[in-house]
């Protein structure tokens, strides 16, 4: 695919690893099945520190010559190595990117099911059904889930659900039309991990676009697979900050959902004595407080990652 033109019609998809060479080559393989015609890859490896960018090269060539690996300078977050992929997606033609979690196995019709749900011209992004590895049988998250915006709790749906203004898909499994992009811009590097999904369905909500659920899709996820367990102190740090950063452009009343949000994440801790973990909520606020000022900065399709 390196330095080609995509076919009309045709999807990109963009997986972000960060060590996790294992759960991506296992994800390339059921990709592998895919149904549908026009289906190219881009692996985007954000600085790894271990041999994931080799384990990756290696395992290609049995793949075939519609994957693509490329390593990005740095660990920039999810979003930063996200934009990577679409970026040359966008440069490429594609009509289409689908953004997918490197820790899932996507059934051979998954493509052409979330291509199905897209067909009315006004819905910009199509969530997917995901279910737990582990347990197939259970469902981690019906397309996606809600925020309060006035203090920032967040919800998965685990059935189906309307998709009203406080809905957000999952960036698990999620295709997103090209004209997007354009609209509403990209995602937001300023979020490290977590919560830029939340931001991008509300921006593109804003710009017009609509979301939907492609039901009869089943994706399996494993969880903690891409960012590591859920609660530890780096999570804690990470969730804050993004949460803020997202409440203080989409909380209703803003200032009120900010306090609000990390009132209840600090009372939750001290209620169970976790005091590393009250810390890591401390520090969280911290990095939002430095880096406010970028919070209004958000990356055009043209841009060039920093």
């Amino acid at each position: 695919m390196s330095g080609t033109v995509v076919k009309p019609g045709s999807v990109v998809c963009v997986l972000v690893n960060w060590n996790g060479w294992q759960d991506t080559i296992a994800c390339l393989r059921s990709l592998t099945q895919q149904d549908h015609p026009h289906l190219h890859t881009l692996i985007v490896d954000n600085a790894s520190p271990n041999d994931s960018l080799a384990k990756i090269a290696e395992a290609l060539p049995e793949l075939g010559p519609q994957f693509e690996l490329v390593a990005s300078p740095t660990n920039g977050g999810f979003a930063y190595g996200c934009n990577i992929g679409i970026r040359i997606a966008l440069d490429r033609g594609a009509e289409f990117v689908w953004l997918l979690n490197n820790d899932t196995v996507a059934p051979p019709d998954t493509l052409t099911k979330l291509i199905a749900a897209a067909q009315p011209p006004a819905i910009g992004i199509v969530g997917t059904v995901l279910r737990y590895m582990h347990e197939p049988a259970r469902i981690q998250a019906w397309g996606g889930g809600r925020v309060l915006r006035w203090m920032g709790y967040t919800r998965h749906f685990l059935a189906p659900a309307p998709l009203g203004p406080d809905s957000f898909l999952t960036f698990a499994s999620v295709l997103i039309r090209r004209e997007v992009f354009t609209t509403a811009g990209l995602l937001d590097e300023g979020f490290f991990m977590y919560s830029e999904d939340a931001d991008l369905c509300f921006r593109a909500r804003s710009s017009g676009w609509e979301l939907t659920v492609a039901a009869d899709t089943s994706v399996l996820h494993r969880e903690g697979g891409s960012g590591g367990p859920r609660r530890n102190p780096r999570t804690d740090r990470t969730v804050t900050n993004s949460g803020l950063r997202f409440l203080r452009r989409h909380g209703r009343p803003a200032l009120t959902a900010m306090v609000l949000f990390v009132l209840s994440r600090l009372g939750r801790r001290l209620l169970r004595a976790d005091f590393v973990a009250v810390r890591a909520v401390l520090a969280g606020v911290a990095d939002w407080w430095q880096r406010r000022r970028q919070t209004s900065v958000v990356p055009n399709p043209g841009d060039t990652p920093s």
